[in-house]
């Protein structure tokens, strides 16, 4: 049920994010001077409509989208008498590029905010955390540890073996036993099966140094690959800590934490758009039978259906966190200089005010609008591989979907 409700809520904050990305159009457009005719979410058979002003507000069948119909976007658009001087594509040029960066603006305002309700409500994940083994917290080794589903360590006071030992914060395990110890789990799993004097290297201030620490033995809840469950063993510990990987933030802190990090995702999500195409091969494979890669792009009903696994694990920062990184998504992706998308509105308007700036410093008048007849059949073959991926895209997640808890 839990899952379910999930992909209901991931469904409808998807549904929102296109219609305040569309309202974004429609309230600069309106502010500008411009007509907007329609504002529907959906497509397909209207489900109901009504008229405020000019404009008619509406509802459509098919939850896929929404759209914002402007009196005169292109030269094509056909246009009523009281429309000729409201026409889009007859307004400055800055008015028609803040139009269309409306939409655009209004999906990263809303992964801002998302990220700031992250930032107050549970913390923000560090991005630029370090993946070595460096040492966090050093402190006793709890004798015990209690069961589900919090599995909270006893109490326990004073120096645990490895701080007795000399190990210190800030400083990198780098092998435990002789055994490299590449990230921080990989300390734990290979200090688990150990007991008493075992050598931890360490690196320390770009030094490297050996430490013979006693492992003490505790007993832990744990989980190994491949079971379902954990169970109760005992184990080896040695009182360290990894760096937090989530960073809390008062209201006040979280103002100039979310800014800087929706700078990181912005870096992220542009990598991954650089990553698409060669992601199809990927995508490919998980369609006839092989493994689905985690990193391969999602559809929409893919993420939604994380979104349900994700809230069925009651890990509501990761729904939020992943809501808000869809809008960077749909934002930066509609910044793509091609049509039909946003960013190919904007780069057919720059064109035609750059090549105006010739034309006048050559003493001829302004050019007419680019003829978008012209631009069809580059618009087409955009939509067909735009839609050939987003087909393969959605195949993917239905016969071979991303599961992130096995």
């Amino acid at each position: 049920m839990v899952f379910a409700v999930g992909v209901v809520l991931f469904a409808l904050g998807i549904a929102l994010s296109i219609a305040l990305h569309e309202a974004g159009h429609m309230w600069v457009a309106q502010a500008t001077g411009m007509k907007v005719r329609r504002y529907f979410i959906g497509f397909g058979p209207k489900v109901f409509s009504f008229r405020r002003g000019e404009t008619e507000y509406g509802l459509k069948a098919l939850p896929l989208g929404g759209f914002c119909d402007i009196a005169g976007m292109t030269a094509l658009d056909e246009l009523e008498p009281d429309e000729e001087d409201r026409a889009m594509y007859k307004k400055p040029t800055w008015k028609r590029l803040a139009v269309m960066s409306g939409g655009i603006g209004m999906n990263f305002v809303l992964g801002l905010v998302l990220v700031y309700v992250l930032a107050v409500g549970w913390g923000l994940p560090d991005l630029n955390r370090s993946t070595d083994a460096v040492v966090g917290s050093v402190g006793c080794a709890a004798p015990t540890q209690g069961p589900g589903p919090d599995f909270a360590l006893s109490e326990c006071t004073g120096p645990g073996p490895a701080e007795q030992a000399g190990i210190r914060t800030g400083d990198v395990i780098t092998a435990v036993d002789g055994k490299d110890t590449p990230t921080f789990a990989d300390v734990a799993a290979a200090t688990r099966s150990l007991s008493g004097p075992v050598d931890f290297t360490v690196e320390r201030d770009g030094e490297e140094q050996t430490i013979v620490v006693p492992v003490q033995q505790v007993q832990r809840w744990v989980q190994e690959k491949g079971e379902t469950e954990p169970h109760e063993a005992t184990v080896g510990a040695i009182g360290i800590g990894a760096t937090p990987s989530v960073v809390e933030h008062s209201a006040l802190s979280a103002v100039p934490a979310s800014f800087e990090f929706t700078g990181d995702m912005f870096v992220m999500t542009a990598e991954r758009m650089v990553q698409m195409p060669s992601k199809a091969v990927d995508l490919w494979h998980a369609v006839t039978g092989g493994e689905r890669d985690p990193e391969t792009p999602i559809s929409v009903y893919g993420a939604s259906v994380i979104g349900g696994q994700i809230a069925e694990q009651g890990i509501w920062e990761a729904f939020v966190l992943l809501l808000a990184s869809l809008n960077f998504f749909l934002g930066m992706f509609n910044l793509l200089p091609l049509l039909p998308l946003d960013g190919g509105h904007m780069a057919v308007t720059v064109y035609e005010r750059v090549r105006d700036w010739f034309r006048i410093r050559r003493g001829l008048p302004r050019g007419g609008p680019v003829d978008y007849m012209k631009l069809l059949p580059v618009t087409y073959v955009v939509i067909v591989i735009g839609g050939a991926y987003m087909l393969l895209t959605l195949t993917a997640d239905i016969v071979n979907p991303i599961k992130l808890f096995q």
